[in-house]
């Protein structure tokens, strides 16, 4: 058996670089830790925190194919981030113009859980911790 240790990072492909940058920094609030640009291959490489812990790889890459998505494909599901307050999290993205699904119940947990999406329509849920 494997004996991992933590999960190191999470590595998204953007469609423009620009916009995912901006929404992940300045509406999701994630720090820069470093940004490269690779132009051996036209390429973007930002480093992203939260709280200090190095969690995302934006990339931007030329053309990308687009994600599938919806319905239930196969691959990664959604990127989940824990908030204390989400109701006022919902709030804060919707003044923002993030449009925001109503606000659910988790059967098993008893929490509270909502879904928005990315600029390239990457499902981003808030679980009420």
């Amino acid at each position: 058996m494997l004996h991992l240790n933590s999960l190191h990072h999470i590595a998204i492909i953007c469609s423009d670089y620009q916009l995912s940058k901006k929404f992940y920094t300045e509406i999701l609030g994630l720090e820069i830790i470093q940004e490269v640009y690779r132009t051996e291959r036209d390429s973007f490489k930002l480093d992203l925190a939260l709280n200090g812990e190095y969690l995302i790889e934006l990339f931007s890459f030329p053309n990308p194919p687009e994600r599938i998505s919806r319905p239930e494909a196969c691959g990664l599901r959604h990127l989940a981030f824990g908030v204390k307050d989400i109701e006022q999290s919902v709030k804060d993205l919707r003044s923002l113009g993030i449009a925001v699904e109503h606000i659910r119940i988790d059967e098993f947990t008893g929490r509270k859980f909502t879904f928005f999406s990315d600029p390239d329509d990457l499902p981003i849920e808030l679980y009420q911790e």
